[in-house]
Formats: structure tokens, sequence, C-alpha cells
């Protein structure tokens, strides 16, 4: 029987962290780094994520820092219920990022985007301010910089006193620029949200509820973007699978004691603080 961990614990699941955390939880915590000027970093993992950690050391280690790590996919949330622990919602990147932009309406966060095409990253910001009336724009940076002027922008970030950073770059650039860089940056808050500036300036669109709830949120995306995106996750999605059914068996033949990588690790796998303020 799956298990039902503590709102608030982290597990581990397939070599990844996770929190168990509902969306408000997670906003809570954002605003706490933001308002206590501490300093959190959101993940969102998915089943490509979850693969690509298992090759990319850095990635894996830029996961394992993060203060709040979430999952972003349906068919995360499957395969931590297939492996002994349920998560009591999938909190996807996109849907953090639009709450976080609400709240920074709100309160007066100041908010820095980084990423995505010029045109693109326009027109997300028009349509946001348009949405948003009292959104503070803090500063802009599109994603198509050299390594060489990344201390540049990293600058730029810094001098816009930003208490939100959103990083619309692809994995695992966004993971390493932020495990790089990003406690240094001074925003209290950073979080990676990949493609969604491009939903949010109409280039793409976000699959409906039900395609959502289904877990076929990829196969709609890929549906827009065949050529690019369809080799890809399929050859991910089946690899995400092999990964699933090898840590059930191995589960199975360890007896009782198997499914302790996804309970939480001790005392100190209850939760992931942030930093404390700066």
């Amino acid at each position: 029987m799956a298990g039902t961990p503590n709102l608030g614990e982290r597990v581990h699941l397939l070599g990844s962290p996770v929190d168990v955390v509902e969306m408000d939880e997670a906003v809570a915590r954002c605003r706490a780094a933001i308002d206590s000027r501490g300093y959190l970093q959101h993940m969102s993992v998915n089943a490509a994520k979850l693969v690509a950690m298992r090759t990319d050391d850095e990635l894996r280690e830029s996961v394992e820092a993060c203060g709040l790590v979430t999952a972003d996919g349906q068919s995360v949330v499957w395969a931590a219920r297939l492996l002994g622990t349920r998560l009591p919602e999938r909190v996807a990147g996109i849907d953090l990022m639009h709450r976080m932009l609400a709240e920074a309406n709100a309160h007066g966060y100041r908010v820095y985007f980084l990423g995505a095409k010029p045109e693109v990253l326009e027109a997300a910001i028009a349509n946001l301010r348009e949405r948003l009336p009292n959104l503070i724009v803090a500063g802009s940076q599109h994603g198509y910089f050299r390594d060489e002027e990344t201390d540049e922008v990293a600058a730029a970030i810094r001098r816009s006193r930003a208490d939100i950073l959103f990083v619309a770059m692809s994995s695992p650039r966004k993971e390493h620029f932020l495990g790089r860089l990003g406690r240094d940056l001074g925003a209290p808050f950073t979080m990676g949200v990949g493609g969604s500036v491009d939903v949010v300036a109409g280039v793409t669109t976000r699959a409906p509820v039900p395609l959502q709830r289904a877990g076929l949120e990829w196969l709609y995306r890929m549906l827009q973007e065949p050529a690019r995106l369809g080799p890809r996750y399929l050859k991910t999605n089946f690899r995400f699978i092999r990964m699933v059914f090898a840590e059930m068996a191995t589960r199975r033949s360890s007896g009782p004691d198997g499914a302790a990588a996804s309970a939480p690790a001790g005392a100190a796998a209850k939760r992931a603080p942030s930093d404390p303020p700066r």
C-alpha cells in the first residue's frame, strides 16, 4: 500500500528529492523567502528531468541543492504512487509561476525575466502588464546571450533589485545557470520556467485541463512541434518507464525495506529550509 508522508516532508523519488506540498504551501514558502530576504530556488521535476539527472551530474547537484522541488508532471505523481509514496498533487512550474506573478502584483514584488527570444519576451511582458496592472517588472534579458556575456547579465540582475527571478531558458541550461549563480544574483526567490514564457506570449498554447489531468500534456506539446519534440519525448518517456519498472523490481527483491528510497530520509528530510535572511 502506498504511504502518505506528511505535508512539508521531503521524499526521494528515482534519484531526485521531491517536496510533499500542495500549491498553497509552495506559494507560502516562496513568499516567506522573499519577505525574509533569504534565498529559495524552486525546481520542478518531470519525467525528462529525472531521466537527464541520471547522466548529468551538474543537473543532479543543482536539483539536490534546491530548497523547493515539486512534481511538475502528472507522470511523476503516478510514478511516486507506484513506488510507494502518495504526493498530494502536482505542482506544475507554470502554475506556480502564475501564482507568484499574482502575488507580485498584489504585494509589490519586483520581477525579472531572463530567457526566451527577444520578441517573445517583449510580448509576454506586454500581456502580463495588461492582465496585472500593478506588476513591477524590474528588468528583462532575452536568453540568447553568449557565455562570455554571463557576468554582465548577472550584474544586470543584481542591479535590478529583483525579488523574483524567472529563468525562461531550456534545460539543462537554466538549471546550470541558477546552480552556479543563483545565490549571488540578489533575488530571494528564483525559479526556472522553461517554455512558460512562450505560453504567456501566446506563441504556444497549453494543453486543455483534461489532457493535463490525464498526463498527456507532453503529447499536446509534441503535436505542436512534432519534428523537434517527437523523437526526444518518445525516447525520454521510454527511458522513464524503464526507470520506474526497474525501481519497482529492485524494491520487490529487497523486501520490506525496499521502499526506503521514497520515504523521508530521517529528520533532515522533513523539510528543506530556505537560506536564512541575508
